[in-house]
Order: C-alpha cells, then sequence, then structure tokens
C-alpha cells in the first residue's frame, strides 16, 4: 500500500479522537540554529473547529489493526474496515515533510493495539524519540497512551511528548464493561495516576527534565450509553481533582458501520456535546461547582435551548442584580454575557472610575444579556429580572445556528 493511501485511511480512523488540542506545552523553538520546529506558533496558521478542536495538527493513528472489540469503535477487531499500519519512519517523515511545508504545528499519534499494550506503546514512544533525539524536533507531540502499558514505558512516553493522554472512554464503569470488555476501569485510573504522579515530581524539581509539560488530557465519548449530562460532568469534576488533568473532553457519539445492537442509531446532538464543554468551562474557569451546573432537581441534562450559566442565572434571580461597581470578581464572572476577560477588563476600569452603560458597550458585550443582571448609576434591573418574559427574550436573543463540526480534511 503506497504512503498516500495510509494516510488516507489512518487520518480518516483518527477523527473520532477529540483530545487533539496543542494548549499548555513548554515553549520551545529553533531559533539558533539548533532543532527544527516550535510548540510556540510562529509562522504556524492555527485552525480551530467551532467546538474548540484544533486541527492543525497531523492526527493519524500508528496503525487501525486492532485485537481489543470495543462495539463503539470503527477500528474493532470485528470490524470489516479498510486496515493500514505506518512505520516509525513514515510517520517521523510524513511529520518533518508536513512541518516544513508548514502544513502543522506538531503531531497527534494514537493506535489500535497490536500484539498487545506495551510493544503498541514502544512503536508510539519511538515515533516520538526518533524526532526529539534523531532530529532535534521541537514542535508539539501529543502521544494516547495505552492504558495497559507499563509503567515504564509510560514514563519514557511522557519523556519525549508534550502531553500524554489516556481515554476514559465512556463515563460509566457498567458502560466500559458492557461496550468494552477487553478494558478496564481501573486500569485506566492506575494509568492516570501513573502520569499524574510522574508529572507532580518533575514540577518539585526545577532542574529536572520536564515530564509531558502539557500535562494530560482524557476523552469522555457522549451519547454511546444512558449516561446523564450531570453523570458526565460529576466524572469531570472527579478526574480533575484526582488526576489533575489539563483538560477533559467530550465526543459526541457518531454510527459506525455494521454497528452493535447494543448502541444508539443516531448520533448525540453536537449541540449536547457544545453545552458539556461550556459546562466544563464553568468549573475550570469561572468557579463553579458540578452540583451547581445540573442541580438535584433537574432531570439530568443539561438545557439545550441556553448556555449553562444563563440557565443558572434564570434558575437564581434571587442572586441579581448584582452591583457592577462592588460585586467581586467571582461574582461578576457569573453574570451571563461576561467572560473572563471582561471582567478582568472591569475590575480594573472600576479602580478608576465608576462603570456605566457606556462603558460595557465599548467592551462589545451582548448588552441585552448582561443589563437584566446587574446594576449601576442610572440603570436599574429588577422589573427586567422579574419579568415572565425574559427567559423567552433571552432564549431568542441567543438563538441562530447551531455549533456545526468541520471534518479534518474538508
Amino acid at each position: 500500500m503506497d504512503l498516500k493511501r495510509k494516510l488516507e485511511i489512518l487520518a480518516d480512523a483518527a477523527k473520532y479522537d477529540a483530545s487533539c488540542a496543542s494548549s499548555g506545552s513548554a515553549k520551545r523553538n529553533s531559533l539558533g540554529g539548533r532543532g527544527m520546529g516550535s510548540t510556540e506558533g510562529m509562522g504556524i496558521c492555527h485552525s480551530y473547529a467551532p467546538d474548540g478542536r484544533c486541527i492543525s495538527l497531523l492526527k493519524i493513528l500508528l496503525t487501525n489493526f486492532c485485537i481489543y472489540d470495543c462495539l463503539y469503535c470503527v477500528n474493532r477487531v470485528s470490524s470489516n474496515t479498510p486496515r493500514a499500519r505506518f512505520t516509525v519512519e513514515e510517520v517521523v517523515r510524513l511529520t518533518l515533510d508536513f512541518y516544513a511545508r508548514n502544513y502543522i504545528e506538531g503531531l497527534f499519534l494514537s493506535s489500535g493495539i497490536i500484539r498487545d499494550a506495551d510493544y503498541t506503546m514502544e512503536q508510539l514512544v519511538l515515533v516520538a524519540k526518533t524526532l526529539r533525539v534523531v532530529h532535534d524536533f521541537r514542535g508539539y507531540i501529543h502521544l494516547k497512551a495505552i492504558a495497559d502499558a507499563s509503567t515504564d514505558q509510560l514514563a519514557q512516553a511522557g519523556k519525549y511528548a508534550d502531553r500524554v493522554s489516556v481515554n476514559l472512554e465512556l463515563p460509566q464503569e457498567t458502560s466500559l464493561k458492557a461496550l468494552a470488555p477487553e478494558k478496564d476501569a481501573l486500569t485506566i485510573k492506575q494509568s492516570m495516576a501513573t502520569l499524574r504522579a510522574h508529572i507532580d515530581e518533575t514540577r518539585a524539581e526545577p532542574k529536572a527534565p520536564k515530564f509531558a509539560p502539557g500535562g494530560q488530557s482524557t476523552q469522555v465519548i457522549v451519547g454511546a450509553d444512558d449516561s446523564t449530562d450531570r453523570t458526565i460532568i460529576e466524572k469531570s469534576a472527579t478526574l480533575y481533582g484526582s488526576y489533575r488533568l489539563r483538560r477533559v473532553y467530550y465526543s459526541a457519539f457518531s454510527p459506525i458501520p455494521d454497528s452493535s445492537k447494543h448502541l444508539p442509531l443516531k448520533s448525540a446532538p453536537l449541540i449536547r456535546e457544545h453545552r458539556l464543554y461550556q459546562a466544563d468551562w464553568l468549573m475550570r474557569f469561572y468557579g463553579f461547582a458540578s452540583h451547581e451546573i445540573i442541580e438535584s432537581s433537574a432531570d439530568g441534562m443539561l438545557d439545550l435551548d441556553v448556555d449553562p450559566k444563563l440557565a443558572w442565572a434564570l434558575r437564581h434571580r434571587e442572586f441579581f442584580p448584582i452591583d457592577i461597581n462592588r460585586a467581586t470578581r467571582e461574582e461578576l464572572l457569573r453574570v451571563p454575557g461576561l467572560g473572563t476577560r471582561s471582567v478582568s477588563r472591569i475590575v480594573a476600569a472600576r479602580r478608576n472610575r465608576r462603570i456605566r452603560e457606556e462603558d460595557l458597550r465599548r467592551l462589545r458585550l451582548p448588552i441585552k444579556r448582561v443589563l437584566p443582571f446587574v446594576k449601576f448609576a442610572g440603570h436599574q434591573s429588577h422589573r427586567a429580572l422579574d419579568a415572565d418574559a425574559l427567559a423567552a427574550s433571552l432564549k431568542a436573543d441567543a438563538g441562530g445556528s447551531k455549533p456545526g463540526q468541520l471534518a479534518l480534511f474538508s
């Protein structure tokens, strides 16, 4: 099989893995004449899909052969999909050639399981090691770790990669047992714990070689089982707390050829995936606890019509309006329409003068969404906040085209 055909098969097979963003790595470049590449993005065209996925990496599988039979995976052993396999040298050459042409900023490499977990992980590590040691490649490398691989192999992966990740796959252990019988939730957690221990160890020793400076991440498939959004969000909160993950990625389930009768017939709506990402940001950057985003009285699902922060605000109108000139940063972050940057600007500006409506307009904020939830001189929002039609008007104002998902090579 020629290289072009391999690339077609193995790039397409990798599209189901969402966790390919290149954020958070250490700054490193080839200025001064040494090596090749950069993690800083200079001269690189960053391209992102509407849901935040980075598509400027060479995102491929080493092979789509797999000895496992995960029912939701197109590369499972019982699938009749076309198979291909790169050699280590082919992946290295593709990465260097694509980078030289300014097509990519780095490499995202995963693989089906061949022979066993350790052999597969050894091949993935060898790609990264060859790029780093032989070619002095300084661009971004993300390796998808095999959960069953030995601790030694995981340690080698973090030595050469900017980020290492182990996929959780499904939010409930019962679902994992039913749909991916060869995978074990405890083994996945142990691998995450191993990676965290190595990361923490090197961060405690400033002079030690960095281990996966971009941290670790994971991916959760949404809609392949009956897990509610509450279950997924609570699981993510646990992962962030227990393993200090840099990111949890959410991938809406999409039916695959010759799929099992145990799987849904329809794709999970992409808007559901989008809402989960918004909820994830509320936990990581806005100070929301997981139980606040979906309260126990709800059905366990996020409102698809409005974003989670607006939904929380509409449920808790007693919290508002807040005085934009006196509220704490934490309180301002709960106002619909105010992001982390705009809150920082408001806090900085009000040190010199009182904030008025024209100041908010200069920040190009969604004024119709912000004004009902704040108060300042010359503006009282009680009437708007108490209006029965507020929810409907804000939902209509937030309407428009729903987020879509770009194909990798469209």
